[in-house]
């Protein structure tokens, strides 16, 4: 898949983590049914394979549905084998390089401008900001383009509707969002619930994307 134009053309990429394999999985769904194609499930909620492997079941196999949290070598195999189109990884970890070589688009953790030199070396397609609240919020971001103006970079951590626009106001390619867009649905929580969320955060960021095309 090409992970940079999907970053581009949706702008939102969920992150589903959850105590709850089966939930995670009808997170997934009810997310795609409202508009949000961009999920990644994080390999540090219970049973996220398994999760991983029933939202590809359930979503065909053209869904762009990633694996998170993707820190070594073997998560990165167990990844693809159970339906990962792509990965998301906290850090600058074996997990890029290992998905990487087996073909699958990578968004890699960084915080600092040596971490994104870093990715950028390794093959990442895109660098993830995290934890971007706590780095600095979308100033940093800014502060990040400077030297780096090629680069896509997806803040994620402490991301609600309203930091969502400033972010890509701000420059971001996407922005990453887990609880304040999932609560607790991925645990057995309200569905109906996410799906208002859902379509708060995608309002929010098709905001931005026509404020884009408007100048």
């Amino acid at each position: 898949m090409d992970l940079l134009a999907a970053l581009r053309a949706h702008r939102l990429v969920a992150i589903v983590r959850g105590d709850d394999p089966e939930a995670a999985a009808r997170s997934v769904a009810v997310l795609a049914e409202e508009g949000v194609v961009l999920v990644e499930i994080s390999l540090s909620g219970a049973g996220a394979l398994d999760a991983i492997a029933a939202a590809r079941r359930e979503l065909g196999p053209d869904a762009l549905l990633g694996a998170g949290t993707v820190l070594t070598e073997r998560d990165a195999r167990d990844a693809r084998r159970a339906g990962a189109s792509f990965a998301v990884t906290p850090g600058l970890s074996e997990g890029v390089t290992a998905s990487v070589a087996l073909g699958m688009p990578v968004l890699a953790g960084v915080m600092t401008p040596t971490d994104v030199i870093a990715a950028v070396r390794m093959g990442a397609a895109g660098c993830k900001i995290f934890p971007a609240a706590q780095a600095g919020g979308p100033g940093y971001l800014r502060a990040l383009r400077a030297p780096f103006p090629d680069v896509p970079f997806v803040p994620v951590g402490g991301v609600d509707a309203p930091a969502a626009r400033e972010y890509l106001a701000a420059g971001a390619v996407a922005v990453g969002v887990g609880s304040p867009l999932l609560g607790d649905a991925p645990s057995g929580g309200d569905l109906d619930a996410l799906r208002g969320r859902a379509s708060a955060f995608l309002g929010a960021v098709g905001a931005v994307t026509a404020g884009e095309e408007r100048r």
